[in-house]
């Protein structure tokens, strides 16, 4: 761009030279003409007086005009064809054009300018005044220094030729210097230069007039002061229409700066200061605030963008400062560039104060425009991908699963990858969370390679992650796709110098023709446990061999309409104190009374109520009717905790919490009269994830309790970080307590554990009193099955509980000590009351 620039103005200079040297060679014609021109009379004492009037005068005249600054060029209109004029009228043409040249000469030489300037000038003078005499001439209007002929049309015509000549002069050389066309340059201002030319031909008059007629010589004395009123008129008319013309410019700008990027506004700032100020070049220099860009332009547009290469080229420079008004932030600088010497007056100085301070503002607003931009980009960018992989999340995969199958999957088939990884929880457990963290990174690295273009792989969470399978030509490609890429996973993963092996299963699912992105989803979840029990690397989707009966359940809106229609009911099972047999508290079991399947426990439908996206209200449901038996037990005089299972799938949903704590809020049961039951097979990947809203149920006051505890191989890392308040033994262990001597050590360990970190043990799946016995002699405090009771409704456990056992009311089972033989465990509060029951002393 800069060598544009340095080429575009080898060509205006080229141009003006070849022009000025034009004018030049013409006015060495004229002054042949001049030069063999008869002379009527020689030159006496009064001839040379008059010439050198005409001189001074044209000096003055010179100086006298209304300068608008055109680039580094002070465009003028000035009064010196009066003197001229005048001076053809009373002397010979050749000396006076050598007295209007050498007047022109002394002006330009006063100014200093450059000497193609003080040339031009000269030429110009000497054009125009024997344009002038020659037209004298030829109407016999000759000089007569003692008695001057009248004759208004050859003065007229003479002053038009004057004009005329100094148009086709000047006008050219001003189109050049703007690089703009000469009927543009003509119509500036063309009203108050044609009063001005108007004026100037009426004291030519009237001068002329007075010297033939010999009138008053006095009269004489008004010219100079018409002309200093004209002038005055004529030089503030110009200025006020420059002034506003500028000021318009300046307006229009500034406007035109409002612009949020930064790039923008710095190249309209440069052409536009360059066409508002007439400068060669403007360059906008970012260096002071830390950064490396420059921006260089002229008016006809940018010439350079980039890293700072050093000072500009030659010339005369005005620097302004970037800043705001109140100096309380700074940008950088700009610069103007001239080639010739300039000097602002007040009012341009004001006026590039003015600019400089609105293209700060502009700056600041600008670079505040794109830090909004890339926080926002980046909350975008978090808020639809995985931080740790970088790969897209869950939301965007549904995003784009849920457009192709709206736009058909495009060209091809579509079809959805689902990839979990075998026994990765070990890795965790074992090497630590850091060395899981690469494991997934390299995982995700490498199906991203793998994939195709228009391809999106996702992890979902955990181990779990997706690819969306576009385009394919057929859906046996899905097959082949998928092999592809888990033959990806086959090469070992070196981790902190170990070298790991990392097994996966894939389910694939083409695009269903209903169901949407939910019913692929599921699809592809039962065909890659399909393939994890087969042990198969990959399984594909077949209706046919789909088991999840209750889940087509789903496609026909049963799940709605059974949240909707209160099919959802919530038997309790008491929880006793396995020394006293009194009921401590209740757990709330789901149940679905379908109409045409009947009775459903959570192990038939709860799968399926997680994938069909009515988990929050199926959840809602079961907390509400668990609440409500909590009350009608409370106001019956049974202050029973009531115990109810959460998903791990419920945790993660952000307003989970708020909505249980606003739940007790509106039944106004305090928080610790609520335990939530959590499966011990929540993974660690999970429970990152749902610590927060673990905790915030917990300080709230609300109980957690560890559900199947010692059914997984990572009891003790849940433990250690899940601040529970109580433990339930997986039924597995009870079932065995009497034959099994490892089941009654792991009994026995649990009871330990739990007694030094002050947590209640319950024993599920209690069916007959020598379990009942064994559990009590290993310390387990609580239990809660059949040998007690079944699973059954509010009302029937409240009746169950006024008549109770013995006609003792609340106690269901005789106890197997006397009162006097129990103690009590030091009680564990958290926001609440806390109620343990008896251990045996």
């Amino acid at each position: 761009m800069r060598s544009a620039k340095r080429l575009d103005d080898d060509v205006t200079d080229r141009q003006l030279r070849l022009f000025v040297g034009l004018v030049v060679v013409l006015a060495m014609f004229a002054s042949v003409i001049d030069a063999t021109l008869p002379i009527r009379r020689p030159p006496d004492w009064t001839c040379a007086l008059i010439l050198v009037a005409i001189c001074a005068a044209t000096v003055l005249a010179h100086r006298l005009r209304v300068h608008v600054r055109v680039r580094s060029n002070t465009e003028g209109v000035a009064w010196a064809e009066v003197p001229v004029l005048i001076g053809l009228v009373l002397a010979p043409l050749p000396w006076v054009a050598l007295a209007a040249v050498t007047g022109a000469l002394i002006d330009k030489m006063l100014l200093r300018l450059p000497p193609r300037k003080i040339a031009f000038g000269a030429a110009k003078e000497l054009l125009t005044a024997t344009a002038a005499g020659l037209v004298l001439l030829a109407f016999g209007a000759g000089p007569d220094a003692t008695g001057p002929h009248f004759n208004p049309v050859a003065i007229t015509l003479a002053f038009c030729a004057m004009v005329l000549v100094d148009d086709l002069v000047f006008l050219p050389l001003m189109a050049i210097v703007q690089r703009s066309s000469i009927i543009r340059v003509a119509r500036v201002n063309l009203d108050v230069k044609l009063v001005g030319h108007v004026f100037r031909l009426a004291a030519v008059l009237w001068v002329v007039a007075v010297l033939a007629y010999r009138g008053d010589p006095l009269l004489l004395l008004l010219v100079p002061l018409v002309i200093s009123c004209v002038h005055l008129w004529h030089s503030r008319r110009v200025r006020t229409r420059v002034e506003r013309e500028s000021w318009q410019r300046l307006s229009r700008a500034i406007d035109a700066l409002n612009v949020p990027d930064l790039t923008e506004v710095l190249h309209l700032a440069s052409t536009r200061a360059a066409q508002i100020f007439s400068a060669d070049d403007v360059e906008i220099d970012l260096a002071d605030r830390g950064g490396d860009r420059v921006v260089r332009g002229v008016e006809r547009g940018v010439t350079f963008d980039g890293p700072a290469t050093g000072s500009t080229s030659d010339g005369n420079l005005i620097t302004a400062e970037l800043k705001t008004a109140d100096g309380s932030y700074q940008a950088g600088e700009l610069r103007l560039r001239f080639r010739d010497r300039v000097k602002f007056t007040e009012f341009e100085q004001y006026k590039l104060r003015t600019f400089a301070s609105a293209l700060c503002t502009a700056i600041r607003n600008a670079q505040a425009y794109a830090e909004l931009a890339r926080i926002s980009a980046e909350n975008a960018h978090a808020a639809t991908h995985d931080p740790l992989t970088g790969l897209p999340n869950r939301r965007k995969l549904y995003e784009r699963a849920s457009a192709s199958i709206a736009d058909g999957a495009g060209d091809g088939i579509l079809a959805l990858l689902l990839i979990d990884l075998n026994h990765f929880k070990e890795v965790n457990d074992t090497l630590g969370h850091a060395a899981g963290d690469a494991v997934l990174r390299e995982v995700g690295h490498r199906l991203q390679d793998a994939a195709h273009p228009g391809d999106l792989v996702a992890r979902l969470g955990g181990d779990e992650f997706a690819i969306l399978l576009t385009g394919l030509p057929a859906p046996a490609m899905a097959a082949h796709r998928a092999e592809s890429m888990l033959a990806q996973l086959d090469r070992t993963i070196e981790v902190d110098g170990m070298q790991l092996t990392v097994e996966a299963a894939g389910g694939i699912a083409l695009a269903p023709g209903t169901g949407g992105v939910e019913e692929l989803m599921r699809r592809a979840d039962v065909a890659m446990y399909q393939a994890k029990r087969s042990g198969r690397r990959t399984a594909t989707y077949a209706h046919a061999r789909d088991t999840a009966d209750l889940g087509r359940l789903m496609l026909g809106g049963e799940l709605r309409r059974a949240v909707a229609e209160q099919q959802f009911v919530v038997d309790f099972q008491p929880i006793v104190d396995l020394g006293t047999g009194e009921v401590i508290s209740a757990e709330a079991l789901a149940r679905w009374h379908h109409p045409q399947h009947g009775h459903l426990t959570p192990l038939d439908f709860l799968e399926t109520v997680e994938r069909s996206g009515q988990l929050a209200a199926f959840a809602d449901a079961v907390l509400d009717q668990s609440l409500t038996a909590f009350g009608a037990w409370r106001e019956a005089g049974f202050d029973l905790p009531v115990a109810v299972n959460v998903s791990p799938r419920s945790l993660l949903d952000p307003q989970f919490p708020a909505a249980v704590l606003a739940r007790l809020h509106n039944r106004a049961v305090p928080a610790d009269r609520l335990v939530l039951e959590l499966a011990e097979t929540l993974t660690l990947s999970q429970l990152e994830v749902v610590e927060r809203a673990l905790g915030e149920l917990r300080d709230a006051g609300v109980r957690l309790a560890l559900d199947d505890f010692g059914s997984g191989v990572s009891s003790l890392s849940v433990l250690s970080r899940i601040p529970v308040h109580e433990l339930k033994i997986d039924r597995e262990f009870v079932l065995a307590v009497e034959t099994s001597p490892e089941a009654a050590a792991v009994i026995r360990s649990t009871v330990d554990l739990a007694r030094s970190l002050q947590l209640t043990v319950v024993a599920e799946g209690v069916e007959s009193e020598p379990q009942r016995h064994a559990l009590f002699r290993l310390g387990c405090v609580a239990g809660q099955g059949h040998l007690f009771a079944r699973p059954m409704g509010a009302g029937r456990l409240l009746a169950a509980l006024r008549r109770g056992s013995g006609g003792r009311p609340g106690v269901l089972a005789e106890a197997l000590h006397e009162t006097g033989a129990v103690v009590r465990l030091p009680r564990r509060r958290a926001h609440g009351r806390s109620s343990l029951p008896h251990l045996p002393a």
